[in-house]
C-alpha cells in the first residue's frame, strides 16, 4: 500500500503527527508512506522511523494555477492508493480529488465533498489524538500511541561530545528553550517570554541549585536573546545546527524549560521532564496527560505575563 499525508504545518505539527504515521506503518508494516510538507517542516522527518519520502511545497505561498497543477501530477504519478489530508482546507481536498487517489481521508467540513471518507473534526482534543481519528477509516481504533522519534546515531554521539565541552556530562544540566529569536517575536509576539524573567528564573534557580548546570539552547536567530543571558547569568550555550542534534542535546537533560516550540515536542518524544509556558495556545490540546509534563497557562493568554515565580514554584515542587 502506498500512502501519502498532505500535512501544511509548522514542525511542532509534524512531531505531534508522528504517532499516526507509526500506528500506520505498525498495522501496516509494507506500506511506504510519504508526506507532503512545508520547506520549513522538511527537517522534522530527519527524526522520523516511518515516513519513507519527504515532499515540499508552500503551501502558504502565492502559487500559481500551474504550481499546484505541478504538485497533483507529482501525486498522481506516484499512483497512491491512500491519501490523508490533515487540515480543513477545500484546496487540497479538491487537489486530492483531481489526483485519483482510491481513498481519500480527510476531517468533515470544508472540502470534505472531495474526500471518501471524512471523519468528526474534535479540535478541543489532544493533537496527537485529533490526527489519529485521521486512522479510523482504515480500520486502526486503537488508542493513539506516544509522541516517539529515531535520532540518528551520530546526533547522539555529536549530544555526548557537547556535553563534555559543556562540562556538564557528570552533572546533568537543566535546559531552557526561550523561542525568543527575531522572526519568532515578529510572528508570534504572545508567544515570548521576556528575557528579564528568564533572568530571575535562572538566578534564583542557581542560587537553589549552583551544582546544577543551565544550558540555553542558541536558535538561528537567538543570538540577542543568549548574549542578554550570558550579561547577567553564568549559563552555557549549546548551538545544534539541526533537529537530530537538538533532539539528543534535549534527551540528555534533567529538565527542560520551553515556551511553546517545536523544541517543546521534541521534549515530549524522548520522555524529558518538561515545564512550559503556554500563552494563546491551550495546553490540553499541545500536551498529553502525563506528570512528566507540566504547563503553566498564562492568565492574559500572553505568555510574557506568567510570573517567574509561578515557573520557580513548579520548579520546586517537583
Amino acid at each position: 500500500m502506498r500512502v501519502v499525508a498532505l500535512v501544511p504545518s509548522g514542525i511542532g505539527d509534524q512531531i505531534l503527527f508522528f504517532p499516526t504515521l507509526d500506528d500506520l506503518k505498525r498495522h501496516y508494516p509494507n506500506a511506504q508512506i510519504d508526506v507532503v510538507v512545508e520547506p520549513r517542516s522538511k527537517a522534522a522527518y530527519q527524526v522520523s522511523k516511518s515516513v519513507h519520502e519527504v515532499l515540499a511545497f508552500d503551501f502558504k505561498d502565492r502559487n500559481s494555477l500551474a504550481d499546484w497543477g505541478n504538485l497533483v501530477g507529482t501525486i498522481r504519478d506516484r499512483e497512491y492508493d491512500v491519501a490523508i489530508a490533515v487540515k480543513q482546507n477545500w484546496l487540497v481536498a479538491l487537489l486530492l480529488w483531481l489526483t485519483g487517489i482510491p481513498i481519500r481521508i480527510g476531517y468533515q467540513g470544508k472540502g470534505s465533498a472531495f474526500l471518501t471518507h471524512a471523519v468528526p473534526f474534535k479540535p478541543s482534543q489532544y493533537a496527537a489524538e485529533l490526527y489519529h481519528d485521521l486512522l479510523q477509516p482504515l480500520g486502526i481504533k486503537t488508542p493513539v500511541p506516544e509522541l516517539a522519534v529515531n535520532v540518528p546515531k551520530p546526533d547522539i554521539e555529536w549530544a555526548q561530545k557537547e556535553q563534555k565541552r559543556l562540562g556538564v556530562h557528570e552533572t546533568g544540566y537543566i535546559l531552557i528553550d526561550g523561542g525568543s529569536g527575531q522572526l519568532s517575536q515578529a510572528k508570534e509576539p504572545d508567544k515570548i517570554y521576556p528575557v528579564e524573567k528568564w533572568q530571575q528564573i535562572i538566578q534564583n534557580f542557581q542560587q537553589k541549585q549552583p551544582d546544577l548546570p543551565v544550558v540555553v539552547i542558541k536558535g538561528l536567530d537567538d543570538e540577542q536573546f543568549v548574549r542578554s543571558l550570558e550579561s547577567s547569568s553564568d549559563i552555557k550555550v549549546t548551538a545544534p545546527d539541526d533537529i537530530g542534534k537538538l533532539t539528543a542535546i534535549i534527551a540528555g537533560a534533567n529538565l527542560m524549560l520551553s515556551t511553546d516550540t517545536a523544541a517543546l515536542q521534541l521534549s515530549v518524544a524522548v520522555q524529558t521532564y518538561t515545564i512550559a509556558l503556554f500563552g494563546p495556545s491551550v495546553p490540553a490540546k499541545l500536551l498529553p496527560k502525563n506528570d512528566k509534563f507540566l504547563a503553566i497557562e498564562s492568565p492574559t493568554g500572553k505568555t510574557a505575563d506568567i510570573s517567574p515565580n509561578a515557573v520557580l514554584e513548579k520548579i520546586w515542587a517537583g
